[in-house]
């Protein structure tokens, strides 16, 4: 009773295939992968900025020593 074999998820994905149909279980897929590249894409930025905002306070550490 605890764990579900493979029948009964078959069944699951039938009863949701037939509530939501397929073009809007498809439309769901493709939102959640572009949320998922979006937030990648942000993650990535942000580290970008961060390396920029260090090289910069290198350069200017540089030049107050000169």
């Amino acid at each position: 009773m605890g764990s579900f074999s493979i029948w009964h998820w078959l069944i699951v994905l039938v009863i949701v295939m037939l509530v939501f149909g397929t073009k809007k279980l498809g439309n769901i897929g493709s939102d959640l992968g572009k949320a998922v590249k979006g937030f990648k894409d942000g993650v990535k930025g942000e580290e970008e900025k961060a390396a920029a905002d260090k090289a910069a306070i290198d350069v200017e550490a540089r030049e107050k020593k000169s």
